[in-house]
């Protein structure tokens, strides 16, 4: 008898994504990787060496303990099993300390550590509205954004070769959003709130889970119109967040300026995927106005992002801009020669089949010819930057100017992605508007 193929939603081919790239980060364990392997290393040897009141006071090391107290304890607990790896990478003055041991643990705890990302899309996809997309597994919208994101090419840089913990932290992320999207609310403010005390650069889409909650969690109707039922208001739900918050020891909040994006969560809420986009171009927005910054940031967009690229055509042509552009500017993290094929194939790949499984679920062509175009110039780039430059007698004058030619073209695409999901989040508050006429 012939073998049936698997269903999408049996979820029998689930643990072989997630498997085959975690096979893959263990490829890359001997990888380069970046400063901020040091700066874990000795955030490792603060919280294990030290007492609590010491940890945010050490300096013996430039590289001193600046996240927020969640972290310090998640640091503390891998030290105990860092302990059995090697000691030396625990003591404090062991500066710049890489053993063998101590790199296999430093990049297995990211790899295991990834099992909450793993788990978070999962739930992601069970969130997936499921009108379009063919029967087939591969063309299905389940199967489409698991592979894009367990195997996000930025992702697998930043974390399994540069070196840093953001799948574990994305992951409490996404699955916030998706108890969001399941209605579990309460669920998805506690997960946000841990978050924040973890890192802070989350503070960057506080706003909108705020405006969310107290627009679409406190208040409980609308008007006719979709305004607020100012009538209402559920006094017991806003005591139960705030003893989440308060609970988690959330940060104090200083003020922030509110943008239209959030507005438009109180004036025309539009559930949780309203939230949602909101979100993603709360995080475009604080990553552009501090570019260069925490060029990582692109990645708080594009993974959020993905769950709506398989549920809207429009949205799956944006993203395309943007997940290849925002990947792209990600190249100068990793510098050395020995990355460069690692980097261009991961990427190529990932970015093929973004493109093929998009193109196939929604059944043509999804960007115009101009931004193709500009796609397109991105392997000019590349050329200029890797080959062509580094022959010039400029080279040594200055060396700058790859990374300056990589920011200002990667620049225009991701502000173009911007302001076409603004202009995406406008045009459908103003069909709000025209329906209610």
């Amino acid at each position: 008898s012939v073998m049936a193929t698997p269903r999408a939603d049996d979820w029998s081919w689930f643990p072989a994504l997630a498997l085959g790239v975690s096979f893959l980060k263990c490829i890359l364990i001997n990888a380069y990787h970046s400063t901020d392997f040091e700066v874990h290393r000795n955030w490792l040897a603060i919280t294990h060496s030290l007492p609590v009141s010491k940890w945010y006071h050490e300096n013996t090391s430039e590289w001193t303990l600046d996240y927020p107290p969640l972290f310090a304890w998640f640091e503390y607990s891998l030290s105990h099993v860092a302990q059995h790896f090697d000691k030396e990478m625990l003591v404090v003055q062991n500066l710049i300390y890489t053993s063998p041991a101590t790199i296999l643990f430093q990049r297995l705890s990211v790899i295991v550590t990834d099992i909450v990302f793993i788990y978070a899309v999962k739930e992601c996809c069970r969130s997936v509205r499921e009108e379009k997309g063919s029967k087939d597994l591969l063309g299905h919208p389940f199967f489409i954004l698991a592979a894009l994101l367990l195997w996000n090419f930025g992702l697998l840089i930043v974390d399994h070769i540069h070196f840093q913990y953001n799948g574990f932290l994305f992951g409490i992320l996404l699955l916030s959003v998706a108890r969001h999207l399941q209605g579990r609310h309460l669920e998805g403010a506690l997960l946000f709130t841990v978050l924040l005390n973890l890192k802070h650069i989350y503070l960057y889409i506080a706003p909108a889970y705020g405006i969310f909650l107290l627009r679409s969690y406190c208040f409980t109707k609308d008007n006719t119109d979709g305004s607020v039922r100012w009538s209402s208001f559920s006094p017991v739900r806003l005591v139960a967040l705030g003893s989440i918050v308060i609970s988690v020891g959330a940060l104090s909040f200083g003020p922030f300026i509110a943008m239209p994006a959030v507005l438009s969560i109180w004036c025309r809420p539009r559930g949780a995927r309203g939230f949602l986009r909101c979100l993603v171009v709360c995080a475009l927005g604080s990553f552009m106005f501090g570019w260069h910054v925490h060029e990582k940031a692109i990645l708080m967009a594009i993974l959020p992002f993905s769950i709506l690229a398989v549920e809207s055509r429009e949205d799956a042509g944006i993203f395309l801009m943007l997940t290849t552009t925002g990947h792209y500017s990600l190249f100068p993290l990793l510098f050395t020669a020995a990355e460069l094929p690692i980097k261009v194939l991961l990427m190529l790949l990932f970015t093929l089949y973004s493109f093929t499984s998009l193109k196939k679920l929604f059944r043509g062509s999804l960007l115009n010819p101009l931004e193709t175009t500009y796609l397109l110039g991105l392997v000019a780039v590349e050329i200029l930057c890797e080959v062509v430059y580094p022959l010039s007698p400029w080279q040594h004058t200055l060396p700058f100017v790859p990374l300056l030619v990589t920011s200002v073209y990667c620049s225009l695409g991701v502000s173009y992605s911007f302001i076409r999901l603004y202009v995406s989040l406008l045009r459908q508050h103003g069909t709000d508007k025209h329906k209610q006429l």
